[in-house]
């Protein structure tokens, strides 16, 4: 019941708008304030995770800090890249309603990286918020682009659909 209010209810699409808005400005805000300063490497917040795997009490838990020095250390580079773009593409979809479910799928994605590896700061906060847009679907970016948007994409995907059923039923006469 509550996950149908989320999923259809248009005073709940507000409430949402309003979250969407919220996360999708921290996230601009992280995104180009790490792009602007032309100063930001994760290779120091890389290396810390990784140190935090270790110890009594490690923050870090070993198969994390293992991909973390397997795959993101010697690909420093790239993630200093795709880090701050990321966030900065999370928060223009999310403030837009572009693309909503996947923005905020990535968003996700991200803070569970960050806690991951070892830190929370607002990421638990955002986690939370973020699985109500997320559980939301289209009703979350119905007072954005995604109104015009996700119809024509839904359209496109039928056509084509209804035109491979045309084709295969075509080559089996």
């Amino acid at each position: 019941m509550f996950i149908q209010l989320l999923k259809e209810n248009r005073y709940v699409s507000l409430l949402l708008t309003v979250v969407r808005l919220y996360l999708g400005w921290l996230w601009l805000k992280a995104g180009w304030g790490k792009i602007s300063s032309e100063k930001f490497d994760a290779s120091g917040f890389l290396y810390g995770a990784v140190k935090n795997m270790t110890g009594e009490h490690p923050s870090v838990q070993p198969w994390w800090g293992e991909f973390l020095k397997e795959v993101a250390i010697p690909y420093v580079d790239l993630f200093n890249v795709i880090v701050p773009w990321g966030e900065l593409f999370v928060g223009i979809g999310l403030i837009l309603g572009l693309f909503t479910s996947f923005s905020i799928l990535m968003g996700l994605t991200m803070n569970f990286a960050y806690m991951l590896s070892g830190t929370t700061s607002t990421n638990p906060q955002m986690v939370l918020l973020g699985m109500f847009i997320l559980v939301a679907g289209n009703n979350a970016g119905k007072i954005g682009l995604d109104r015009w948007i996700v119809p024509v994409i839904n359209k496109m995907i039928i056509s084509k659909a209804g035109n491979e059923q045309l084709s295969q039923s075509a080559t089996r006469t």
